[in-house]
């Protein structure tokens, strides 16, 4: 298996762990501002499903050679775009369909890769276009930082509230899939 199957495993398995998390706490609770960039525990999960879709979105024109993983990250084109600000009840268990879109079009791209899918370009639009594109491997890890970034911040603010948390560690599990 590669590293790329791997942390696309550990993003869906964390994921399912924080949604989980936080679907036991009331809406008011995880809708509640606490002072983070995002704003509520919500808005932060929020941000790492657009953050995967935003990723995955870069991937594709790279891919392109790559049917498999082309169509993978497509079927994110069809979710319903993320809603910004307090959810409703109703809105927050609708947005466990797309976590577990997001997460299957990251999971189906990332076991399409080919070795040599690794070293292709992805065009960039920051560092001032300097470079104007980096290789697939390094826009993977930017997405598996990302994540863990803003998972981290779900955690310390669980952690304020005293909810046992722990998503950090990737299973070993994965490695024999």
């Amino acid at each position: 298996m590669n590293e790329a199957v791997l942390y696309a495993r550990y993003n869906q398995a964390g994921n399912k762990v924080i949604f989980s998390l936080l679907d036991k706490l009331s809406n008011e609770e995880r809708e509640k501002d606490r002072g983070s960039f995002y704003g509520s525990l919500s808005g932060l999960f929020r941000h790492i499903i657009g953050g995967t879709c935003f990723f995955l979105g870069m991937y594709k024109a790279a891919l392109s050679g790559n049917a498999a993983a082309v169509k993978a990250i497509s079927a994110i084109e069809t979710l319903p775009k993320l809603p910004e600000g307090a959810l409703s009840e109703v809105q927050w268990k609708e947005l466990e369909s797309a976590v577990n879109a997001a997460d299957s079009s990251y999971t189906g791209m990332a076991e399409a890769l080919s070795d040599s899918d690794l070293s292709l370009p992805v065009k960039i639009e920051w560092y001032g276009g300097n470079p104007a594109s980096v290789p697939l491997s390094f826009m993977l890890s930017q997405l598996v930082v990302h994540n863990t970034h803003h998972r981290g911040q779900i955690s310390q603010i669980l952690d304020s509230l005293k909810i046992d948390n722990d998503y950090s560690g990737i299973d070993v599990a994965f490695l024999g899939k």
